[in-house]
């Protein structure tokens, strides 16, 4: 059996950087999540997107950010459990837990720390006719690989962040770039919407609003995406690739068994410390939720931050918590 002061279940951004704050504390973590690697979404869905609202960081690519966390917790030399998904906690008698995988592999610790992300997720699937078709032969919900489509006919679909932010990376990369939303504004970042218009006014992309894609074809490979306008009428285009991106639709699974209170698929937490109901539990990141609750990585940092000096009550409940800046004393100093 694993042992440590902290379970850290979710091993993204922000379970990374709560292993920075803990480090701190001199309590000691493991990281568990479902994923064969760390990052989160980050590595999973988009690791070449670029990221804009890091602090001190004008632009950081996904995966370079996850890096950079990685190089920051190594001091503290966290342990790992990845590729399974965790099932059971177990309450013990001195108010610990045994955290149980579904390979069977248990981890005791002192506190448990849920940074699950939006939990289990799967992307939102429009409906197009012939879409699964195409699934891997054309179709895709996110990037990975944006040298996939170097020179290539891309068509994306949807108006959040993620449709604008690639529509404006994918400009330097595809041949050519349609963006098509079926309003006439965005529900994303107003300044990526703004360098998605001007890339139409420049020429550079193809935007369609108040449109929809409606069907899809090709022999064995996407070659068209039919584009209906407000007026019904249908226009074909050449296409290479398609990518909808909905967003994705969240799934506690077991966590949401473990006696937490849930709202809506996200945990109920206390904005003083981000616990939640369970004491020696807490939330942080995307899969909690409270009063102005903003889904930002760096809120996350600051609710990292704030649990960690709760959680030293349980791994230490006879010291009293000293608090120093990392300025002055610098990381080993801890």
């Amino acid at each position: 059996m694993i042992s440590t002061d902290i379970c850290i279940i979710g091993a993204g951004p922000v379970g990374l950087f709560a292993v920075f704050e803990a480090g701190l504390l001199k309590m000691r973590c493991h990281l568990m999540d479902a994923l064969p690697q760390v990052g989160g979404q980050l590595s999973e869905i988009y690791p070449h997107k670029p990221i804009y609202d890091i602090p001190g960081y004008p632009t950081v690519k996904a995966q370079e950010l996850v890096d950079n966390l990685l190089d920051q917790i190594d001091p503290f030399k966290p342990t790992f459990t990845l590729g399974e998904r965790v099932e059971q906690i177990t309450r013990q008698e001195d108010q610990s837990f045994i955290v149980t995988t579904n390979e069977h592999t248990k981890v005791h610790c002192k506190v448990i720390v849920i940074a699950g992300g939006l939990g289990c997720f799967e992307p939102r699937k429009p409906t197009i006719e012939r879409l699964e078709d195409f699934e891997g032969r054309g179709v895709a919900y996110m990037v990975k690989n944006p040298e996939l489509f170097r020179n290539k006919q891309v068509v994306l679909a949807g108006g959040g962040d993620s449709a604008l932010d690639w529509t404006i990376f994918l400009s330097e990369v595809a041949e050519k770039v349609t963006l098509v939303h079926r309003g006439d504004t965005f529900r994303g970042a107003p300044d990526s919407a703004e360098k998605v218009f001007n890339l139409a006014k420049e020429g550079k992309i193809n935007l369609l609003l108040k449109s929809n894609v409606v069907r899809i074809g090709g022999n064995g490979h996407l070659k068209e995406v039919f584009i209906a306008d407000q007026a019904n009428e249908v226009t074909a285009l050449e296409a290479d690739h398609l990518i909808p991106l909905f967003g994705l639709s969240p799934k506690l699974g077991p966590i949401a068994e473990w006696g937490l209170n849930i709202d809506k698929s996200a945990i109920v937490v206390n904005t003083e410390d981000y616990s939640t109901n369970v004491p020696g539990i807490y939330a942080i990141g995307d899969i909690n939720t409270y009063p102005g609750k903003l889904k930002l990585i760096l809120c996350g940092f600051h609710e990292a931050a704030l649990m960690c000096h709760s959680a030293f009550k349980f791994v230490y409940p006879d010291q009293r918590l000293s608090f120093k800046y990392t300025t002055v004393n610098g990381v080993n100093a801890f």
